[in-house]
């Protein structure tokens, strides 16, 4: 059996450390793919020659050359610039959908079958911008959000408690950004809720710390934005389709009429498998649940429009 082949554009932060979570878990070989001249063939090379050390046979290489993603399984896109102390995700919109346009034609091109992962942000405007441009069908083009955000949250309640963060289960919806949605009643400590083990006012703060996490750690690295959290977290998303686990995840994906959100991509719980999105859950919210979802809707739209005038323009 041909071996899966995996295809990582931005051979940034991020692009190195799934480059070497892949490597480790032996999903497929890998290519890293970027403009810089050199980054990409140095970190695939750097990642060979550890690998007797983590005991793998993946080949990675790494290339300049978009024709490169040909007969990928999967792309994960993380070109673009990273948010700086002071920018906003929307700040990036403009840089960014000149990288996504590139890259997505190039996709169209060489790996239409491909399941691919948006990383870049503005996350919500970018997986959109793909999805358009690429022309893949909506359930093989997904983004990378509310898995990171999810367990961003789960991070914070483990700590919270003192409890082992894999035993925490936990949704966040919505946009990718300030307005996205912390679900108290859907957090729980091995099958324990959450309401049983902290108060709600507790709850809003992490809630809140998790809404704002990037920017803490934008404001701690000072140079850069997370990387390891992201990275790992498209892995999981790779490691759904690739290995057809039918895990329930949060992602951005593209809605026709659930939760009242028509030709959106937005965070919702999802089951990947082979298929790529293969079913879109949707969760009885409350009513101020539902108020604060339609409102990141409402931060995601604005993005959406954006992009259609630009594609337009």
């Amino acid at each position: 059996m041909a071996r899966r082949k995996i295809s990582l554009v931005g051979a940034g932060q991020i692009g190195g450390t799934m480059a070497l979570a892949l490597a480790q878990k032996q999903l497929g070989d890998v290519v890293l793919v970027d403009v810089v001249e050199g980054i990409p063939q140095g970190k695939a090379l750097d990642i060979m020659e550890g690998r007797l050390s983590i005991g793998t046979s993946t080949v990675l290489t790494g290339t300049n050359d978009y024709s490169d993603l040909a007969g990928s399984d999967v792309v994960i896109v993380t070109a673009g610039v990273p948010r700086k102390p002071g920018m906003t995700r929307d700040d990036l919109l403009n840089i960014n959908f000149g990288i996504i346009e590139k890259v997505g034609q190039a996709i169209s091109a060489s790996a239409p079958n491909a399941f691919v992962i948006v990383v870049t942000n503005p996350l919500d405007a970018m997986v959109y911008a793909m999805q358009k441009i690429s022309g893949l069908p909506a359930e093989r083009v997904v983004g990378m959000a509310g898995v990171l955000d999810s367990s961003r949250l789960a991070c914070f309640v483990a700590m919270e408690l003192g409890v082992a963060a894999d035993d925490v289960q936990a949704v966040v919806m919505g946009g990718h950004g300030p307005s996205m949605v912390s679900l108290y009643d859907f957090v729980s400590v091995s099958g324990i809720p959450l309401p049983q083990l902290m108060n709600r006012e507790t709850f809003d703060a992490l809630s809140k710390r998790t809404a704002m996490a990037g920017d803490e750690i934008v404001g701690l690295l000072k140079t850069g934005s997370a990387f390891y959290s992201p990275g790992l977290s498209a892995v999981k998303m790779a490691e759904a389709y690739l290995l057809d686990k039918k895990n329930v995840l949060t992602c951005a994906a593209l809605l026709n009429g659930q939760y009242g959100v028509n030709g959106l991509y937005c965070g919702v719980p999802v089951i990947i498998g082979a298929n790529g999105v293969e079913k879109i859950i949707e969760v009885k919210l409350s009513g101020e649940e539902k108020v604060a979802f339609d409102k990141s809707v409402e931060a995601v739209k604005g993005n959406a429009e954006w992009v259609d005038g630009k594609m337009k323009g």
